[in-house]
């Protein structure tokens, strides 16, 4: 695994859960669904007294205690199953000392496996069941949203044939490295790393800029502060000098909006002020319950990331949330760990329902594709224009810079292919 830098943790290596439910449907039949999330150190739990390896430990806590909580009862329906198991796995996890991020892991992959099983047994694919509501998706979690007409508002959904890559640059990351992916990759939109000190910061972009100015043509581009600036304050120092600077100009005006500069436990607490007037914010890692938007919306941000390993259904709501508030508030797709085969298909399929026109989508790079996986050709196989084989090994097809979201529409969640379940280790103890 290629070294990927974000804030101040360095990820050489990261295991990947696998989840398959078996989903029972009365009158109709059952099927076996699946999905798949990497786990990954220092993200969902970034407290410094926790080690890399502790909180992936969490991670492993978090889906055991969520098996627990969806096996207490029947539900009327996959996002009933979700409702009943939300207020009782948070409550669990706190009581294990794990923070609601991490708390959302487990869920989030069961409530995939669970589509992923219904979509099955009902014969039909992601987009179709989704528009059908198939899922019974309601406001029950989200009382903002009482009297929306969610079921004409999924029905009207466009899925996007095809999503855009967004490339992302790592505190690791060269401007030369960066030269060279795009002699040889058509990319358009892209996603800079920041590390929380402003004129750091700012010197390292404008090399980016540079790069990107002079090779990537009409592009596109979104920062990450991955919670790294102290505050409003630090934020604005930031944004002044981007402002400012000349060798920036031109990267500032294809600037579309700035990802989770302050630290969760703050993020909510304190309002952005002034600054939220001269450049969109979004929430990421704050996003970590179903009141984080709203209470983001009244600091000042205008946006809110998707990522199914945080919960798709989630992310449908909050999009939904976009739909009843209008301008100027939008969901963006932003996920770099989604691997090949089940997390990637399906987060793409997720993004393309949501009519996100772009993606963050090159965890690929970091991991080497499938790098020689036993399910690799099936993969290849199953989803022609999705993948492809360079130097030996099956990954993404980036080349064209976008992925086609046509390939994704089969029986289930996103997938024709299946990872070989026989050969997967069972889940570690805590």
């Amino acid at each position: 695994m290629k070294p990927f830098r974000f804030g101040s943790v360095t990820v050489k290596a990261a295991p990947q859960a696998f989840v398959r439910a078996l989903v029972h449907v009365d009158g109709v039949g059952e099927a076996w669904g699946g999905t798949a999330e990497m786990m990954m150190p220092k993200w969902f739990d970034k407290r410094p007294d926790r080690s890399p390896d502790e909180t992936v430990d969490g991670l492993r806590r978090s889906l055991r205690l969520a098996r627990d909580a969806y096996g207490t009862d029947r539900a009327d329906s996959a996002f009933g199953h979700h409702a009943a198991a939300y207020e009782t796995q948070r409550a669990a996890c706190r009581a294990a000392g794990l923070p609601d991020l991490t708390a959302a892991y487990g869920p989030a992959l069961i409530d995939k496996a669970v589509l992923d099983g219904l979509l099955r047994v009902l014969n039909t694919d992601f987009f179709t069941g989704m528009r059908a509501n198939r899922a019974g998706i309601d406001a029950r979690l989200t009382p903002d949203l009482a009297g929306f007409d969610l079921d004409g508002f999924l029905a009207e959904l466009e899925p996007r044939p095809s999503v855009a890559l967004r490339h992302t640059v790592g505190l690791l990351d060269e401007p030369d490295s960066l030269r060279a992916l795009l002699a040889r990759e058509r990319l358009g939109r892209f996603k800079i790393k920041l590390g929380g000190d402003p004129s750091a910061d700012l010197a390292r972009l404008a090399e980016i800029a540079g790069v990107l100015d002079a090779a990537a043509g009409d592009y596109r581009a979104t920062l990450d502060g991955n919670e790294q600036y102290a505050d409003a304050a630090a934020l604005d120092a930031f944004v002044a000098g981007l402002e400012r600077e000349p060798a920036l100009a031109g990267f500032r005006g294809r600037l579309l909006y700035i990802e989770q500069p302050v630290a969760r436990e703050r993020a909510l607490e304190a309002p952005l002020g002034a600054v939220a007037g001269r450049i969109p914010f979004i929430i990421d890692e704050s996003d970590d319950g179903y009141d984080a938007f709203p209470r983001a919306r009244a600091a000042g941000y205008r946006g809110v990331s998707s990522k199914s390993c945080k919960g798709l259904y989630k992310a449908v709501l909050n999009r939904a949330r976009c739909e009843a508030w209008g301008a100027p508030h939008f969901i963006a797709a932003e996920d770099l760990t989604c691997q090949a085969g089940l997390a990637v298909q399906q987060d793409t399929a997720l993004v393309a329902l949501l009519g996100i026109a772009d993606a963050e989508r090159n965890g690929h790079q970091y991991g080497n594709g499938f790098d020689g996986a036993p399910e690799a050709d099936a993969f290849l196989d199953a989803h022609p224009g999705f993948y492809t084989r360079r130097d030996g090994i099956v990954r993404l097809a980036t080349a064209g810079g976008s992925l086609p979201t046509e390939t994704l529409a089969v029986p289930g969640f996103a997938s024709a292919a299946q990872p070989r379940w026989d050969r997967l280790s069972p889940l570690q103890n805590e």
